[in-house]
């Protein structure tokens, strides 16, 4: 199927960038209120996907993002549910732990969309491209080839740089794998800054977001961490039905498991993330 790729043209201005709503309606909310504490619109809210996932209030995520009038593309959850797939898409190893959690709340996640949130699920790109202090910017959930494809920080170049060329981007702005990293090349800059949905396994229950700058023409970042109601969120999906083990890495910023990391990334956990 050929990608659909939304061109914001240039933007300007402040830009914030998050990933992995994950159906965190709590985290959705507080960074709503940074957004606008920051002076920044709407349209420079960039989402890389995965606004549904593994909390407990997929609908009225939706509608909020929706009603904020952000940008995202798809991640693989939204791919998946505008499809009526029967799992996640997420590429976890049949079998595994995280397998095993996603037969719980994926399927509740698809039991409670309404056919308005499904109908905006269909309406995001696949990827999002614009020029920013005289640089192309592509955004991308996994990578440009593989949506559900896992990039950390510790992975190879050149699995990096071939997204560069097949996108002809200065800068890539990257989703997926749940914890926020830059990695910077031959003038070319690789930027996840995170997900809002849960924590980034470093023992915190606050959750992680980027903005650009363009002041002075030159294009800087900085990654945020941000507070929200987590004990709400905890308590919310405490249902009977979703991951229990979820809701436990909420409170405590742990993960569960490590099963979709390299040994870099795994041999951080609980420890505070240098960006």
């Amino acid at each position: 199927m050929d990608k659909k790729i939304e061109n914001l043209e240039i933007l300007s201005g402040k830009v914030l960038l998050f990933g992995g709503v994950y159906s965190n309606l709590q985290a959705l909310e507080a960074l709503i209120a940074v957004a606008k504490a920051e002076g920044i619109p709407p349209e420079n809210c960039i989402c890389t996907g995965d606004i549904v996932g593994y909390c407990a209030q997929p609908e009225e995520t939706i509608q909020t993002f929706k009603k904020w009038k952000a940008q995202s593309i798809v991640g693989n959850v939204e791919i998946q549910l505008r499809e009526e797939a029967t799992d996640c898409g997420c590429d976890f190893k049949k079998g595994s732990t995280c397998d095993g959690y996603s037969q719980l709340w994926y399927p509740y996640a698809q039991s409670k969309l309404s056919k308005s949130s499904l109908e905006f699920i269909a309406t995001l790109p696949d990827h999002i491209q614009f020029n920013y202090a005289g640089k192309k910017v592509t955004v991308l959930h996994g990578s440009y080839f593989n949506v559900s494809e896992f990039i950390f920080k510790s992975t190879p170049w050149g699995r990096k740089q071939s997204n560069f060329e097949a996108t002809k981007s200065e800068v890539i702005i990257a989703g997926h794998c749940g914890l926020p990293f830059q990695d910077e090349k031959d003038t070319k800059l690789w930027l996840n800054p995170g997900v809002i949905g849960m924590p980034a396994n470093d023992g915190k229950p606050t959750v992680w977001y980027a903005i650009l700058d363009d002041k002075n023409n030159e294009l800087t970042f900085k990654h945020h961490t941000l507070n929200y109601n987590y004990k709400l969120a905890n308590s919310l999906m405490i249902n009977g039905i979703l991951p229990e083990a979820y809701a436990n890495t909420i409170i405590s910023g742990i993960w569960d498991n490590t099963e979709i990391l390299p040994a870099f990334e795994s041999s951080l956990q609980g420890l505070d993330l240098i960006l």
